[in-house]
C-alpha cells in the first residue's frame, strides 16, 4: 500500500508538471492564434479595399477604352478623308509641276543664295529704331571721352609741376602732345556709326551679310583702340611719376595705384569689344570665317564686355574722387588744379552714365540682335557669301520696281518737250533740296563742335579770371600798404617846413594816382576783348559766307554730274532694252522655280503631318492594348483572391 501511494505520487507530480509545459504551450499557441487571427482579418480587408479600388478601376479603363474606340474611328475617318484630299492635291500639283516648272534649283546652295527674302516692314522699321538709339549713345560716349582726354590733357599741363612756373618732364610733355591728338581718334565712332545708321533703311535687308559699314566703324574701333594703347605706357608711367613725388602721401599713393590698375582694365575691355566687333564683320568680308551657330555667343560676349566697361568707369570715378579730394590738401594744390579736377570728375560721371545706358540698351535688346543674323536658309549653319548677297540686293530692288511697275496704272501721254522742261525743273528741285539738307547737317554738325569750343573757352575764360583776381587782389595788396607808410609819414612830421608838405602831398597824390590805375586797365581789357570779338564775329561771317558759296558751287556740280550720268544712263537704256526678254525669260523661270519648291515643301509638310497622325494612332492602339491586358490581368488576380 506505501508502495502504491508513492508511485501515486509520482505520477500525479509528473502529470503536474505535463499539466503545466502543455498550459503554457497552450497559452503561447492561443496567442500565436491571436495574432495570426488579427493580421488575416487586417489582409482580408485591405484586399476587399484594393478589390473595390481595382474594380472602380477596371470601370474607368472601360470608359477610357471605349472613348479611345470612338476617337480611333473618328481619326481614322479623318484620315481617310486627308488621304483622299490629299491625294487628289498631290495629283494636281505635281501636274503643275510636270507642266509648269522646268528645273528646280532648291538644291544648290549658289542658287539658293540669290533668291530674295521675304520683305519685313515691321523688322526693318524696329531696327532701324534700334541704331538711331545707338547712335544717340554713341554720340554722347563720344562728347564724354573728349573732354576726359582734353581735361586730362589740362591736368598733365599743371601737375605735379605747372607748365606756367616750370618746366614740364619729358614723360609729361609727349604724354600731353599725344592727348593732343584725341579728337581724330574719338570723332571716328561717331561718324561710323552714323553711316552705319543711315545704311539702314526700310527698303532693303539688313543681316550681318549686308551690313558692309560696320566694317568701317570696326576700323574706327581699331584706330581708337591703337590710341589707347599708344597712350597707356605714358599715362602709366605719370601716375608713377606723381607717386615720387615728396608731397604725395600713402593714401594718394594707394589712389594713384588703383587708377594704375584701372587704366589697364579699360583698355582691355576695349580690346575685347574690338575683338568682337570685327567678328560681327566677318559675314561681310569672310563668311567662311565663323559658323552662323556661334554668333549667339559672341552677342552675349559683347553685352557682358559693355557691362564690364560700365563697372571699370564707375571704379575710375570712384578711385578719381578720392584721389581729388587728397588732393586738395595738398599744400601745393592750386586753384586750377581743383577746378580741373572737378571737370574730369564731371567727364567720367558723363562717360559713366552713356556706358550704363548702352550697356543695359544692349542686353535689352539681345533677343531681336540675334533673332535675323542671315537671309539664307533657317536651318543652315554658314553665311551667304558677299557677292551673292549684292546680287540678291539688286534683284530686290528689280522686283520692287516690277511691283510697282505693276500696281501704278500707265499715266497719260505727255509731250516730248514739256517732259523734257518737267525733269530739268525736278533736277533742279531735287539738287537745291539735297543741298539744303546738306548744308542743314554740316550746319548741325558745326554747330556742335562751335558748342565743344565754347565750351572749352569757357573753361580757359574760368582759369584767365581766377588769374585776374589774383592779381587784382596783389595789386591792391601793394597799395594798400604804400598808403599806409605815406599816411604814417605825415602823421610823424606833422610840424615840417613847406618844402617836406609839399613832398608828402605829392607821395599822397602818387598811389591815388596808382589806385585810378585799375579802371584804365579794365577799360583797356573791355576795348581788346570787344576788339577780339567783333574780329571773331567778322571772321565767323566770313567763315559762313565762304561755306554757303562752297556749298552752292558743290551743289551746282553735283547737278551737273548728275545730269552727264542721266544722259549717260539714257544712252545706255537703248542697249538694255535688248536685254529685257531674256530677263522677263529668267523671271519667269524663276517664278515656276519657286512655286514648284513651295508646291514640294506643302508635299513634304503633308506628308510629314500624315507620319505623325499614323505613329499617333498605333500609340494609342498600344496603349488600349496594354490597358486590356492590365484590366484582364487584374480580373484574374481578383478572382483568384
Amino acid at each position: 500500500f506505501f508502495e502504491a501511494d508513492e508511485q501515486h505520487k509520482r505520477l500525479e507530480a509528473e502529470l503536474r508538471t505535463r499539466l503545466e509545459v502543455l498550459e503554457t504551450d497552450a497559452a503561447q499557441h492561443q496567442t500565436v492564434v491571436d495574432s495570426l487571427t488579427r493580421k488575416y482579418t487586417d489582409t482580408i480587408e485591405k484586399l476587399q479595399n484594393d478589390k473595390t479600388k481595382l474594380e472602380i478601376k477596371s470601370q474607368t479603363l472601360e470608359r477610357e477604352a471605349k472613348d479611345c474606340r470612338l476617337r480611333t474611328e473618328e481619326c481614322q475617318q479623318q484620315l481617310k478623308n486627308l488621304q483622299a484630299a490629299l491625294g487628289s492635291r498631290l495629283e494636281e500639283s505635281l501636274c503643275i509641276i510636270n507642266e509648269k516648272v522646268p528645273f528646280n534649283d532648291t538644291r544648290s546652295r549658289r542658287y539658293n543664295a540669290l533668291n530674295v527674302p521675304l520683305h519685313n516692314r515691321r523688322y526693318q522699321l524696329k531696327l532701324r529704331d534700334l541704331a538711331g538709339q545707338a547712335l544717340a549713345f554713341v554720340q554722347e560716349l563720344v562728347t564724354a571721352l573728349l573732354n576726359f582726354h582734353t581735361y586730362t590733357e589740362q591736368r598733365v599741363q599743371i601737375f605735379p609741376i605747372d607748365s606756367a612756373t616750370d618746366t614740364v618732364s619729358p614723360l609729361n610733355q609727349k604724354f600731353s602732345q599725344y592727348l593732343h591728338e584725341n579728337a581724330s581718334y574719338v570723332r571716328p565712332l561717331e561718324e561710323g556709326m552714323l553711316h552705319l545708321f543711315e545704311s539702314i533703311t526700310e527698303d532693303t535687308v539688313t543681316v550681318l551679310e549686308t551690313a558692309v559699314k560696320l566694317k568701317a566703324f570696326s576700323e574706327h574701333l581699331a584706330s581708337y583702340l591703337g590710341f589707347l594703347r599708344k597712350i597707356l605706357p605714358y599715362q602709366l608711367k605719370s601716375l608713377e611719376e606723381e607717386c615720387e613725388t615728396s608731397l604725395c602721401t600713402a593714401a594718394l599713393r594707394a589712389r594713384n595705384m588703383e587708377l594704375h590698375r584701372d587704366m589697364k582694365r579699360l583698355t582691355a575691355v576695349f580690346e575685347k569689344l574690338h575683338t568682337y566687333v570685327s567678328l560681327l564683320v566677318l559675314p561681310s568680308t569672310k563668311p567662311e570665317g565663323l559658323l552662323r551657330t556661334n554668333y549667339n555667343l559672341v552677342f552675349t560676349n559683347i553685352a557682358a564686355s559693355l557691362h564690364g566697361f560700365h563697372d571699370i568707369l564707375k571704379d575710375i570715378s570712384k578711385h578719381y574722387s578720392q584721389k581729388a579730394t587728397l588732393e586738395q590738401d595738398v599744400p601745393t594744390a592750386t586753384q586750377k588744379l581743383i577746378t580741373t579736377n572737378d571737370c574730369i570728375l564731371s567727364s567720367v560721371a558723363a562717360l559713366t552714365n552713356g556706358a550704363g545706358k548702352i550697356a543695359s540698351f544692349f542686353s535689352n535688346n539681345l533677343d531681336h540682335f540675334t533673332a535675323s543674323l542671315s537671309y539664307g536658309p533657317k536651318g543652315g549653319t554658314e553665311f551667304i557669301s558677299p557677292l551673292s548677297a549684292e546680287c540678291m540686293l539688286q534683284y530686290k530692288k528689280k522686283a520692287v520696281a516690277y511691283m510697282k511697275s505693276l500696281k501704278k496704272p500707265c499715266a497719260a501721254s505727255v509731250p516730248y518737250e514739256e517732259a523734257l522742261a518737267n525733269r530739268r525743273v525736278l533736277l533742279s528741285s531735287t539738287e537745291s533740296r539735297e543741298g539744303l539738307a546738306q548744308q542743314v547737317q554740316q550746319s548741325l554738325e558745326k554747330i556742335a563742335r562751335l558748342e565743344q569750343e565754347k565750351e572749352h573757352w569757357m573753361l580757359e575764360a574760368q582759369l584767365a579770371k581766377i588769374k585776374l583776381e589774383k592779381e587784382n587782389q596783389k595789386l591792391k595788396n601793394s597799395l594798400s600798404g604804400h598808403l599806409t607808410e605815406t599816411i604814417q609819414e605825415h602823421s610823424v612830421l606833422p610840424n615840417v617846413a613847406e618844402q617836406k608838405k609839399e613832398t608828402t602831398e605829392k607821395s599822397l597824390r602818387e598811389p591815388i594816382r596808382s589806385t585810378s590805375l585799375t579802371p584804365d586797365v579794365e577799360s583797356r581789357e573791355d576795348l581788346i576783348k570787344n576788339h577780339y570779338m567783333a574780329r571773331i564775329a567778322e571772321l565767323t561771317s566770313h567763315l559762313q559766307l565762304a561755306d554757303s558759296k562752297s556749298v552752292h558751287f558743290h551743289a551746282e556740280c553735283r547737278a551737273l554730274a548728275k545730269r552727264l550720268s542721266l544722259a549717260e544712263k539714257s544712252k545706255e537704256s537703248l542697249t538694255e532694252e535688248l536685254k529685257l526678254a531674256s530677263q522677263n525669260i529668267s523671271r519667269l523661270q524663276d517664278e515656276l522655280m519657286t512655286t514648284k519648291r513651295s508646291y514640294e515643301d506643302q508635299l513634304s509638310m503633308m506628308s510629314d503631318h500624315l507620319c505623325s497622325m499614323n505613329e499617333t494612332l498605333t500609340k494609342q492602339r498600344e496603349e488600349i492594348d496594354t490597358l486590356k491586358m492590365t484590366s484582364k490581368g487584374n480580373s484574374k488576380k481578383n478572382k483568384n483572391r
